[in-house]
């Protein structure tokens, strides 16, 4: 390959690490044209499936400050690089691989941090993000049901305490007004009783 030919070729690797979320690094030795295209199709929706020369791509990894795949480059290798759901795409790999063994994955990177084979067989056992959506939104509105609920509750039961006993002053009748003190007959008194108050000091 000529220099410029491997220029382009590592400008292009690099470029899509740089904008992929993860990736995943395999080795295909073993499995057939048919095959590669089956899991080009599988995958499709959230990554992409490419053939690479071992020595490019160690350059072109350099260059996007990823060093998950440094021990790893050897024999025929093919690189996912993850744009969608790196949850479903390691799902995805990860049947494929079941059903091919041939498909060996090696290592992974998610975010620019390093994964090992185990941690991408863990990351293909989580919940896709549809799902986990779905589930944050289902609890949402739980949550948003019960407020509604807990605040429609005390209203209504007050409601019921304001009719009952809106009922039970209308059974009972007007209450029967407390008779007026007469100011005149009070001061009387009190003046009594300051005359008898004088006499005893007297």
């Amino acid at each position: 390959m000529a220099t410029a030919e491997k220029q382009t070729a590592i400008a292009e690797i690099t470029d899509k690490f740089r904008g992929s979320s993860a990736a995943v690094l395999t080795e295909y030795r073993g499995l057939t044209v048919k095959q590669l295209s089956e899991l080009r199709g599988t995958i499709r929706e959230h990554a992409t499936y490419a053939v690479v020369k071992n020595t490019l791509t160690r350059i072109a990894a350099k260059e996007a400050g990823i060093t998950a795949f440094d021990e790893h480059l050897s024999g025929p290798s093919a690189i996912v690089f993850v744009t969608g759901d790196p949850v479903q795409t390691a799902k995805s790999l990860r049947d494929f691989a079941k059903a091919n063994p041939a498909l060996v994955i090696k290592a992974g990177v998610l975010d620019g941090k390093p994964l090992s084979t185990e941690e991408i067989t863990k990351l293909a056992d989580l919940e896709s993000r549809e799902v986990l959506l779905a589930k944050l939104a289902g609890a949402m509105n739980a949550s948003l049901s019960k407020a509604v609920y807990l605040f429609a509750a005390p209203l209504s039961q007050t409601a019921r305490v304001v009719d009952a006993l809106r009922q039970k002053v209308e059974a009972e009748g007007p209450v029967a007004a407390a008779p007026a003190v007469d100011d005149s007959a009070e001061a009387s008194a009190e003046a009594t009783d300051d005359v008898a108050a004088g006499g005893d000091e007297s």
